[in-house]
């Protein structure tokens, strides 16, 4: 009964392997419509929660949200592991759900309660999620230039999303438009503060968010702008540090040494030691 296991792991292993590498493939043929419709979305999603969308923008929306639909559909169909999957995609399956309210008409009712800016504070999250994985494909997640670029989507929708919140309920008019909101946001996520704060949950728990981005983001580009500077301190001749150039020139000089090393003592003669009467070798105390 046991010699026939590894008979039938074999097969299911195989299988496996090739619905990750079909899921792979998939991944690589629609990673570039794809990420061009991701940042048509965004643009509409910044567009609606500003000013709202047109009939025309409106369609333009949902035929972009039917393809992210039909994508997600299709991935997990192929993906071996759905809970492995989901567990990885959580919120954009989120972010692909809370559009359906509006097709099946319960928007009316969802916006008469409370829980309508909940929602909305969901689809700026997942769409700030979705914007960063898009940025990390384009990017590939590293430099300061990734980081830059993501600080600002997310100064885009982070304003966008506090201006929905707010403008109705900032109590004066603090958040009158959107060239406010963005004013906010970028003191916000630069650490400096603003005379302003949200009222209403929403915008102090979106505002929360963006204050500990800001704070992460900060760190690393004061790590990079300072290890900018350091390093072309060492690369000038006079640093007090030692930069690539000079560690490089230091490993030649060792390598040649070692090779003069080498040579030298391959001219050498070969050292006899004296025998002992016995007939064995002597011991250097002897």
């Amino acid at each position: 009964m046991t010699s026939l296991m590894p008979g039938n792991e074999e097969p299911v292993e195989a299988l496996t392997n090739e619905r990750f590498q079909l899921l792979r493939q998939v991944g690589e043929w629609l990673e570039r419509p794809m990420t061009l419709l991701a940042f048509v979305w965004l643009v509409l999603t910044v567009i609606e929660l500003t000013m709202g969308l047109s009939p025309v923008l409106e369609t333009l929306n949902l035929g972009i949200w039917t393809l992210f639909v039909l994508h997600f559909v299709l991935e997990f169909t192929i993906a071996p592991q759905k809970g492995g999957y989901l567990r990885h995609n959580w919120l954009t399956a989120i972010s692909l759900v809370l559009p359906a309210f509006r097709i099946v008409r319960i928007a009316r009712v969802v916006r008469a309660m409370r829980a309508a800016r909940g929602l909305r504070l969901v689809r700026v999250v997942s769409s700030a999620n979705r914007g960063m994985r898009t940025l990390g494909r384009v990017m590939g997640r590293r430099g300061l230039s990734y980081v830059l670029t993501l600080t600002l989507l997310v100064n885009l929708l982070g304003a966008a999303g506090i201006l929905a919140f707010e403008r109705h309920d900032s109590g004066g008019g603090s958040f009158n438009s959107y060239g406010s909101a963005l004013w906010w946001t970028a003191m916000t996520l630069t650490t400096m503060g603003a005379d302003v704060f949200p009222r209403t949950p929403e915008g102090r728990l979106l505002g929360l968010l963006l204050a500990i981005y800001g704070f992460a983001v900060f760190g690393y580009v004061t790590a990079s702008i300072a290890s900018f500077f350091v390093a072309r301190d060492a690369e000038e001749g006079e640093g007090e540090l030692a930069g690539a150039a000079q560690i490089s020139a230091l490993r030649d000089q060792v390598a040649s040494l070692n090779g003069r090393v080498e040579v030298l003592l391959q001219r050498l003669p070969p050292i006899e030691r004296p025998s002992s009467p016995d007939g064995g070798i002597a011991s250097p105390g002897a």
